[in-house]
């Protein structure tokens, strides 16, 4: 018996590593040491200050991946997984380095290998990141033939007193929200269960309330946060910062709260974008688990000091970054007191 009656593919896997390090190379810069392909990835720091501290993430794109597989759209879910991370690392002051990604499927197919390379890649060059290196398993019987996950490991450096960790947060800062772009990658098990397996809507026919289709809505990428943090933080504007990812506002806040803080947020003082009004009222879904759940329009928030908000939201405003005053810090136990509009 071959390998191939197995259900592994050597030369699909060749094909399509050998695309792969195309796709990586246009990533690389001055400090990669070695093509893709070798046992490990090779980065020199040369040139990083002695207090360097290197930061590291680990991330995934979660059941996302369920609506590229229903569209057959790969591209997307790449960058999403890209930007999540470079946003993990962001928070903390941290410049992206390189990146490397894991990709498991019960078959290999070249193109849809590649798609997602390009989006990976393509994110890494925005976000100034190489992507060195990988993973891409064959696992026949443990994943189904037309399925696949993937997780990717950033690593990015801050200088040792720069670290962005939220221990200079008091009482009178305040919180300003930036935008996302939809569901980024968190709260689809919810979504899915709503709209597609109780609802039955489809992804391809266009909704009303969202001026386009649902799969078009439920792809929609999550941002990169890095090119509009970097120039505020590089000025020492920043007090904090939070990645709303899964749990929220609610659980995502107080991860940066120091002892004798609380934030408080104000409901209605931003856009809640219209996916999350339509999972909330097909869903019957409670405000309370709405906001632990999902973003809810909002995908970072800026924790700033009185002194500095006037600055930063000039530097916002000549980006042409939108952004709103949601709410400020106040005394209290680390959490998040919703006031009503």
């Amino acid at each position: 018996m071959l390998y191939r009656e197995a259900g592994v593919d050597i030369d699909a896997a060749t094909q399509a590593k050998a695309r792969i390090k195309q796709l990586a190379r246009r990533t690389f810069n001055q400090r990669v040491l070695r093509e893709v392909g070798a046992f490990g990835g090779f980065f020199s720091l040369q040139g990083l200050p002695r207090d360097a501290v290197l930061v590291s993430s680990v991330d995934g794109v979660g059941t996302k991946l369920k609506l590229a597989f229903a569209l057959n759209c790969h591209h997307t879910v790449g960058a999403d997984l890209v930007n999540h991370c470079v946003n993990d690392i962001a928070v903390h002051g941290a410049a992206p380095l390189f990146f490397l990604d894991y990709l498991a499927t019960g078959k290999l197919h070249p193109r849809v290998v590649t798609e997602i390379v390009k989006g990976l890649a393509g994110a890494c060059r925005k976000a100034g990141c190489a992507l060195v290196g990988g993973e891409t398993a064959e696992m026949p019987g443990f994943y189904p033939a037309d399925e696949y996950d993937l997780a990717g490991c950033i690593v990015g450096w801050v200088r040792r007193g720069r670290i962005l960790d939220g221990g200079g947060i008091r009482p009178g800062d305040e919180i300003l929200g930036l935008p996302s772009l939809g569901l980024h990658t968190n709260g689809y098990s919810l979504a899915r269960k709503v709209l597609l397996e109780q609802e039955q809507l489809s992804l391809t026919e266009p909704i009303p309330e969202l001026g386009r289709t649902l799969g078009k809505e439920l792809l929609a990428p999550h941002r990169c946060y890095w090119p509009v943090l970097q120039p505020l933080f590089e000025k020492g504007w920043l007090k904090g910062l939070v990645h709303l990812t899964g749990g929220g506002i609610t659980d995502n806040t107080p991860r940066i709260l120091p002892d004798g803080t609380r934030a408080e947020v104000r409901l209605g003082s931003w856009p809640v974008l219209p996916i999350f009004d339509l999972i909330a009222k097909r869903g019957n879904v409670p405000p309370d688990d709405m906001l632990r759940t999902f973003n809810m329009g909002l995908g970072m928030l800026l924790i700033v000091s009185p002194r500095d908000l006037p600055k930063v939201t000039s530097a916002l405003k000549k980006r042409r970054e939108k952004f709103w005053n949601i709410g400020r810090i106040v005394p209290g136990r680390p959490g998040v007191e919703y006031l009503p509009t």
